[in-house]
Order: structure tokens, then C-alpha cells, then sequence
């Protein structure tokens, strides 16, 4: 699996890895900020983006596809940053492959079964008539039938894209459906103990006190960090909160 990667910047590697339905040009000015200290290597994870779609969809290929993509790239190991269901695949590597990592930054996601909360925003895709669409407002018009956040509309939207026959999706919609049991599941293996940071939005329940057992058995060296005013793309909605507590974990612990 040759996954689609950006790379920008000098210095240690870093790694990110998006979540359910992104790409990695959704942390655009993220790079830019994290490319000033570090070597960064934004990555369309498998079925996502310009990366190769596939019919396996589990958190065991998505660490297998990192750890590729490290050899590819003459990386022995590199910081990790992960969100949502990015995040819960670089938990995996963590989990099975902890010389991979050197620190790990997990996003508004915990080691835990999640239920089918994306039903909706599936069956609003599967809604949008390919064949019939003439223009990106046109497509969301259909997909606003389904997903009534705007935010979230044109978050899901940026997946559309034009070829010569007409619209099409990057991402692979039927596999995410099909697998998403194993998309909803908890990363598994061994505790890792290395210095990791679990970043919350504040208003986001993605992450909550009931998660705090697993979390800890899992990663029994976390600390955690909210931001406050954010939901569930903290990255996105306060970037230099974001980027900040991105940055200080990461030389805190190379100092440290």
C-alpha cells in the first residue's frame, strides 16, 4: 500500500494522519506551522485522499500502511500525530510496533468501541446522485437533505472531485460502510508506555471521564490537554491553541 504523502519542512519527522471521511489537506495550515521545526509527512491514509483504495479497512492494515511508508522512507521511527480515526491508528502502531514511535499525539479520539454515529453522513453520500450532478453547489444541495450542518457539508465535500465522465468521490464509500465495525473498534495490543498527549476539544464527547480506564491502560504515560470553545477538528476550529500545545509537547520531551 503506497500511501499518497506530503512532505514539507526540515528536522525530526513527524507524521499525521487524519480522521474518518478527511485528507490530508485538511491540516493545510497546520503543516505550515509544524514545518518550521520538523520534517512533516501529511498522509492520505488508505481509502482516503489520493491514496489506493482497498477492501480491508482495520486499524492493523492502517499501521501496517505507516510502518511501510516509514521504510519507504528510510524512517527507523518518527512523532506521531493522529486524529480521530488517524488517531486511533497511530494507537495501533504505538500498540504493536512501539519503536516506531518516538512521541505520540493523539486527537479527540480514545481507545474505545464507538457506536454507528456516521450512519447519517453515509447514507447522505450514498444520496448524492453521481450521475446526475452538475456542480459542487448542486451536490450539496442533495447532501444538505441528509447533513444539515454546513460545516460538516463542506468538510465532507472536499472527498468530491471531477473526472472526465462526470463527479466522483475520493474516498471509498463502500468499504467504509461495509467495514465499519472495524473503523468503530478499539486499536489492540500491547500498553505503550511512551510519553503520549491526548488533545480534547472541549466541546466535543468524543473523549469523556468514562473513557479514562481504558485510556490509561492502554497509554499508562498520557497527559491531556483541552481545548476550550472546540468540538471535534480542535486543529481546525483554534489552530494556534492547536499548533502550540502541538509544539510545546513535542520540544518538552526532546528537552526532557
Amino acid at each position: 500500500m503506497q500511501l499518497h504523502v506530503n512532505i514539507q519542512g526540515q528536522g525530526e519527522p513527524l507524521i499525521i494522519l487524519h480522521g474518518l471521511f478527511g485528507t490530508l489537506d485538511n491540516w493545510g495550515s497546520q503543516i505550515k506551522v509544524l514545518a518550521e521545526q520538523y520534517e512533516v509527512y501529511a498522509v492520505d491514509l488508505r481509502n482516503h485522499g489520493r491514496s489506493p483504495h482497498s477492501d480491508e479497512m482495520s486499524y492493523a492494515a492502517m499501521a501496517e500502511d505507516i510502518a511501510e511508508l516509514m521504510d519507504n522512507h528510510g524512517l527507523q521511527s518518527a512523532h506521531i500525530l493522529g486524529h480521530s480515526m488517524g488517531g486511533k491508528a497511530a494507537m495501533q502502531l504505538a500498540l504493536t510496533q512501539p519503536e516506531r514511535i518516538r512521541q505520540l499525539i493523539i486527537v479527540d479520539i480514545a481507545p474505545v468501541q464507538y457506536s454507528h454515529d456516521h450512519d447519517t453522513v453515509i447514507q447522505g453520500l450514498k444520496s448524492v446522485s453521481l450521475n446526475t450532478v452538475t456542480s459542487r453547489r448542486d451536490a450539496e444541495q442533495q447532501l444538505a437533505e441528509h447533513v444539515t450542518e454546513t460545516g460538516l457539508r463542506q468538510f465532507l465535500l472536499k472527498n468530491l472531485y471531477r473526472t472526465e465522465n462526470g463527479f466522483a468521490w475520493r474516498v471509498n464509500l463502500a468499504v467504509i460502510e461495509s467495514q465499519y465495525d472495524n473503523i468503530s473498534a478499539p486499536p489492540e495490543g500491547t500498553p505503550y508506555r511512551g510519553k503520549t498527549l491526548f488533545i480534547k476539544g472541549g466541546q466535543s464527547e468524543y473523549i469523556t471521564l468514562d473513557h479514562k480506564d481504558a485510556l490509561l491502560q492502554y497509554f499508562p504515560a498520557a497527559s491531556y490537554k483541552i481545548i476550550q470553545n472546540a468540538g471535534h477538528w480542535p486543529h481546525a476550529e483554534k489552530p494556534a491553541a492547536f499548533s502550540k500545545l502541538v509544539m510545546n509537547f513535542l520540544q518538552e520531551a526532546d528537552n526532557g
